[in-house]
């Protein structure tokens, strides 16, 4: 092994641990190699999406757009440790997603059947006297539209093989399935209707003090080692680029359409290709379909 490899391989082990968690290893064999029936065929636009780097920008993007709806941050703020354990809800997240992505049926379903229960368990009041529930039905929407758009978003600016209209179309609808099954409603099944469904939800976003807050630990203060600084502000400024102008002003963020299209398409490409390169020494073991 040469130095330049090995130093990419270490690079490439220390991001997947960062962002799989300890349990990651173990969890992505049994989720790519578990015979059985998967949801989703390989190569199908959802594999493209969420297999994609990409999906770091679009993550980013997704947690600062959701904090705009003030009864889905209010959940977050009263229960979510995710400033003492971000790592941890991180491994959580990408472990789901992965599983209802690439995973068998069985393991699909165990894996919303969790996130069900614990959403069973979380309701409260918000500041404004609005009572919420995290398994309320248009909540879950408004969950599932902010992470699809962003994902496919990000994908379409800075995915290594950006979708057609028509694979755009399939994702989306391929999507719709796990916001379905844990419980969202008037879920989109087209980018149409998506982009309908996210104009429709913008009377009840709003900028609060905890919506600017997680823009803030998000961009500036989050848990890194002095080295991963300066890498995490590009990926974050090629986020911050793809976010639509309304949303700026909320969070506090600059709206600087020229810096955008130039600065931050910059950044969106220059980190997705760095950490692709880096992914790429982490291949997914093999699977055998079982369609």
């Amino acid at each position: 092994m040469t130095p330049a490899h090995s130093l990419r391989q270490r690079l490439s082990d220390g991001l997947f641990s960062m962002v799989a968690g300890p349990e990651g290893p173990a969890a992505r064999e049994r989720i790519h190699t578990t015979p059985g029936e998967r949801w989703h065929a390989p190569g199908s636009p959802i594999h493209r999406v969420h297999g994609d780097a990409s999906m770091y920008v679009g993550g980013i993007r997704a947690l600062l757009l959701q904090s705009l709806h003030p009864l889905a941050m209010a959940g977050v703020d009263d229960f979510s440790d995710f400033r003492q354990d971000v790592w941890g809800r991180l491994a959580r997240t990408s472990t789901f997603l992965a599983d209802t992505t690439f995973g068998t049926v069985e393991h699909a379903e165990r894996a919303v059947e969790i996130v069900r229960a614990v959403h069973r368990r979380i309701s409260g009041t918000a500041p404004d006297g609005r009572p919420y529930r995290a398994d309320d039905p248009h909540l879950l929407t408004w969950v599932h539209v902010a992470e699809v758009d962003s994902f496919l978003t990000a994908h379409q600016k800075f995915g290594a093989r950006p979708l057609t209209d028509a694979e755009c179309d399939t994702y989306v609808e391929q999507s719709s399935g796990v916001a379905l099954r844990l419980g969202a409603e008037d879920v989109p099944t087209t980018r149409a209707g998506l982009a309908a469904a996210l104009e429709a939800f913008r009377p009840e976003l709003e900028s609060t003090p905890a919506a600017r807050d997680v823009a803030r630990f998000l961009l500036r203060d989050a848990p890194l080692p002095w080295v991963a600084k300066p890498p995490y502000a590009v990926l974050c400024r090629g986020a911050v680029a793809t976010l639509p102008r309304w949303a700026r002003e909320p969070l506090r963020l600059k709206d600087s359409p020229r810096l955008d299209r130039t600065l931050g398409r910059a950044a969106g490409q220059a980190s997705t290709r760095a950490l692709r390169w880096l992914n790429d020494a982490q291949p997914a073991p093999t699977v055998t379909p079982h369609l």
